[in-house]
């Protein structure tokens, strides 16, 4: 398991909150050595952010917190793993969402 200190940035458009949970994938992607995750949080939740190599092994935990309403980003430094396909889960309540992303070194 590594330990993994993310960014976490967020931002609600003017006001305007989203009205569904979303995983909007990751910029850019394919990416070496960070990417930028975004996702969407329509009322306060309970947030698992995790990303997986394509083992199933949890490589990284990005977020596991109560979540505020809004569009949020998380930046994602992977250099202490290897070139590869990762799979981002976005995980909420009853919601969950995976999204591919490739490591280019």
């Amino acid at each position: 398991q590594l330990s993994v200190t993310p960014t976490i940035t967020t931002n609600t458009d003017n006001g305007a909150l989203p009205t569904v949970f979303a995983l909007n994938g990751a910029y850019p992607n394919p990416f070496n050595p960070a990417t930028t995750i975004r996702y969407d949080v329509p009322e306060a939740s309970d947030v698992r952010l995790e990303v997986f190599d394509i083992l199933g092994r949890r490589v990284a935990q990005l977020v596991d917190e109560r979540v505020e309403p809004g569009r949020h980003a998380v930046l994602w430094d992977a250099t202490q793993v290897a070139s590869g396909v990762y799979v981002i889960r976005l995980s909420a309540d009853n919601f969950v969402q995976t999204h591919r992303v490739t490591l280019l070194m």
